[in-house]
């Protein structure tokens, strides 16, 4: 190595091969620091971003590509591509994914929990509001307008989803109505229809042409549990693992695991009443960060604070492990053209399946005409050209129904 400049003077140290050893370290303290603020910035998304999937995800861009440039465009670009292929909450998906980019598993590790973090302690508070005076007047007329604007959200999300992935697409068309006939029917989400949804596709134009929708993974695995019981050791295990396939459920949208949810957690353990299913969906669109943060609230029904923790542990644990596993090797699955076929069939069916849940818990929350005339409102007022934030039409739609409930 030599050195060039007199001995005293600020000229860098290069090798031969002309590598400048104080850029590399300016490089390496740089991203050093960026790691340790990374969490902090996903903390403070975490507690502050409404709005949805993808209204969380222009603000990463926005915020670590162009004004801080800890994540290059391409590395966004392929993050975001990760994010609607692979199984999770598309916003969650994100975070983790770029905090692997930063610093691989410590980086995905600390931006996932910082981003989860927030949502899941405001729900636990929520949650602790709701078993103590859920049984109250006050209460009870709260929810009786939330639930009813939750039905017109998952009604538009829905709408949105068919614009995004759908388009023109005749065959995706046909397996989004069967998916939304059958969820809405069943009343639950078959496994095997979203199969078939994911072959088709595959099996007629895999090889033929790339799909021309964005589309979002699957992973066809779920868990075969018993039925409900006392919050022992037993009951905790089942929460643990039926959150954890449950997880594999979400497709972009955190609303996706709705349908699924409802067929486990109301029809086939008894864990909730329907009006408590419907009051969880609710409280997860109160708080920022992804909707499946749900989980955490029907966990604490169930089992209380270690409910809860498992809950979340599970249907966030497969959505981090898949990030950390297969990031590295994404470029060679992404250009598989039958995965990308199978992937778009998957998604037609979870949209379907949406849909279906709306017409399912539109069954129980819109109960008369004032609940009716509510959900009508917001659903007019989420397709105004002028948006106003859906948690601001949820605590607007609690306090009628808090004023219709206390003069009747």
């Amino acid at each position: 190595m030599q050195r060039l400049g007199p001995p005293h003077s600020r000229t860098p140290w290069v090798t031969r091969e002309g590598v400048h050893i104080d850029r590399i370290a300016t490089s390496t303290a740089g991203e050093r620091s960026s790691l340790r603020a990374l969490p902090l910035y996903f903390l403070r998304l975490g507690t502050l971003g409404f709005g949805g999937p993808i209204a969380l995800a222009a603000h990463m861009e926005q915020d670590l590509v162009e004004q801080r440039g800890w994540i290059s465009a391409q590395e966004y670009k392929e993050g975001l591509a990760f994010a609607q292929l692979a199984p999770g909450p598309l916003a969650a998906q994100l975070a983790i994914y770029l905090g692997w980019v930063r610093g691989r598993v410590l980086g995905a590790t600390l931006a996932g929990v910082a981003f989860v973090a927030p949502s899941f302690l405001m729900v636990l508070v929520l949650s602790e509001l709701y078993v103590r005076y859920g049984g109250l007047p006050w209460m009870q007329g709260l929810f009786y307008g939330i639930g009813a604007s939750v039905i017109a959200i998952i009604a538009r999300s829905a709408l949105k989803l068919v614009r995004a992935t759908l388009g023109r697409d005749r065959l995706l068309w046909i397996l989004f109505a069967v998916s939304a006939a059958v969820t809405a029917w069943t009343e639950s989400e078959i496994i095997w229809v979203f199969l078939v949804c994911g072959l088709v596709p595959m099996l007629l134009r895999g090889r033929q042409r790339p799909p021309a929708t964005r589309a979002l993974a699957f992973l066809p695995v779920v868990p075969g549990l018993g039925g409900g019981g006392p919050a022992s050791l037993g009951m905790l295990w089942k929460i643990l693992v039926y959150f954890a396939g449950a997880s594999l459920f979400v497709f972009g949208s955190g609303l996706a695991i709705v349908p699924f949810l409802y067929g486990g957690v109301v029809q086939q353990f008894h864990w909730l009443t329907e009006r408590q299913f419907i009051d969880a969906v609710a409280v997860s669109m109160i708080t920022p960060g992804p909707v499946v943060i749900t989980v955490a609230f029907i966990g604490y029904l169930v089992a209380g604070l270690a409910g809860a923790i498992l809950a979340a542990i599970g249907v966030f644990l497969p959505v981090y492990l898949i990030t950390v596993l297969f990031a590295p090797h994404f470029h060679r699955v992404a250009k598989n053209q039958q995965v990308k076929a199978f992937v778009d069939g998957v998604t037609a069916a979870a949209t379907g399946a949406i849909a279906g849940a709306a017409v399912i818990l539109g069954r129980r929350a819109l109960v008369d005409l004032s609940t009716i005339l509510i959900a009508l409102v917001t659903l007019a007022l989420l397709l105004a050209p002028k948006k106003i934030p859906e948690p601001v039409l949820i605590v607007a739609a609690g306090a009628v129904g808090l004023v219709l409930r206390g003069t009747s």
